[in-house]
């Protein structure tokens, strides 16, 4: 694709790399066959396709409007066109940068300004949700369906095992999901001790920084990773061996740092370091011996969602259902496992018509299989899932936890 980036943007420090991406796209269109919302809406500009062609217009100095904000902001970041597509366009990253530009370009309405900065005030931080989700699960009985629906409910405390183990690697808590399933890092943390793997939490580590970044408030969320680098750096330099991250939006996230602070020369090299030592749980997982583990209570059938983040951003597909299968867990048929399920971070509050459209579709592929359980590895989608879902929804480790 031949471009022309209007001089005013050519000191930006990421519009280079917008050009690069725009430029590798041949316009071919395989990527609208994947795209959950262009499958949804029937619109180009609700396609990849369609939304580059809008963030052209933009870097050119064309005329942008709300509308052509609207097709951005309708975009789950879903990556699954990346999957797709045969000219590997890094279309993710171009979102991302676009988006921030026409941030600052297009002012929002008051409403919507408010319930971005709310969301970026609250969501990151467990020691802000954790109380909301108390007065929410007491407010439960007074709440419309939908919304109770949307309350987690509440996970007695599990035991963290202590690290005596030689091996040692460190946990991410996460924010979310340290207020609404903390007992995700425990069970990982039980699992992986009886690998002989000691999980060590970095209490100053916290929101990854997804949230800010994904809500076009780049520099805060740079912020939020120099902070994790901060917390993790003692670790390790007295040799942890990784960073294991249980949520695979957080993971993704984690995963980009090295790129995302390429020009900072105080957090470059750590920025690296950090990417590289990132892992999936699932990751860590296929490289051990799981006999060792004896897991309890995993004989019901299961229907395994694999996150968009885990299967496009990380490239992980199929690896839980190889880790449950190896452990003897029997898996459902999942059809259409490519689409998203519509959490997408902040997506299912900022666009919930759409969300739970998408989410109808995932649950009627999910249940088809008549699945006693749902597991899945991210906790946005895990409670997204819950909200509607027939059955349990749970973090696939829990099959795996030697003490349910």
């Amino acid at each position: 694709m031949k471009t022309s980036i209007d001089v005013k943007y050519l000191d930006h420090p990421d519009v280079a790399e917008a050009d690069a991406i725009l430029r590798s796209c041949v316009h071919c269109g395989f990527c609208t066959a994947t795209c959950p919302t262009y499958q949804e809406l029937g619109d180009e500009r609700d396609g990849p396709r369609g939304r580059i062609y809008l963030i052209k217009q933009l870097l050119e100095g064309g005329d942008v409007s709300q509308k052509s904000q609207t097709h951005l902001d309708r975009c789950l970041t879903c990556r699954s066109c990346e999957t797709t597509c045969p000219s590997g366009v890094r279309y993710g990253r171009l979102a991302d940068i676009g988006r921030g530009i026409m941030e600052r370009q297009l002012p929002r309405t008051p409403g919507q300004r408010l319930l971005r900065w709310l969301l970026r005030r609250v969501l990151p931080y467990s020691s802000r949700l954790r109380p909301l989700l108390v007065l929410g699960r007491m407010a439960r009985p007074l709440l419309p369906t939908a919304l109770a629906a949307k309350v987690p409910l509440a996970q007695p405390a599990r035991r963290w095992p202590a690290s005596r183990h030689s091996r040692v690697m460190l946990a991410l808590a996460g924010c979310a999901q340290a207020a609404a399933t903390p007992n995700t890092n425990a069970v990982a943390a039980r699992v992986l001790g009886r690998l002989g793997i000691g999980l060590v939490p970095a209490p100053e580590a916290g929101c990854c920084g997804a949230v800010s970044y994904h809500l076009s408030a780049h520099e805060e969320g740079l912020d939020f990773m120099r902070r994790n680098i901060d917390a993790w750096w003692p670790h390790i330099q007295a040799g942890a061996e990784a960073i294991v991250i249980s949520a695979s939006g957080c993971g993704a996230m984690v995963k980009e740092y090295g790129d995302r602070l390429a020009g900072d020369p105080a957090y470059a090299d750590k920025a690296r370091r950090v990417s590289a030592l990132a892992r999936d749980l699932s990751e860590v997982l296929a490289n051990e011996d799981l006999g060792r583990l004896q897991p309890a209570g995993k004989g019901r059938k299961t229907a395994v969602h694999c996150p968009c983040t885990l299967q496009h951003a990380l490239g992980l597909s199929g690896r839980v259902e190889a880790i449950l299968r190896k452990a003897g867990v029997e898996l459902t048929p999942v059809q259409d496992g490519h689409l998203c399920c519509g959490s997408a971070g902040t997506y299912s509050l900022l666009q919930p018509e759409l969300s739970q459209r998408l989410l109808s579709n995932k649950l009627a592929a999910l249940t088809a299989g008549n699945p006693e359980q749902i597991v899945t590895a991210n906790i946005g989608c895990q409670l997204h899932l819950a909200s509607r879902a027939p059955v349990p929804v749970r973090h696939w480790i829990e099959l795996l936890d030697p003490e349910p």
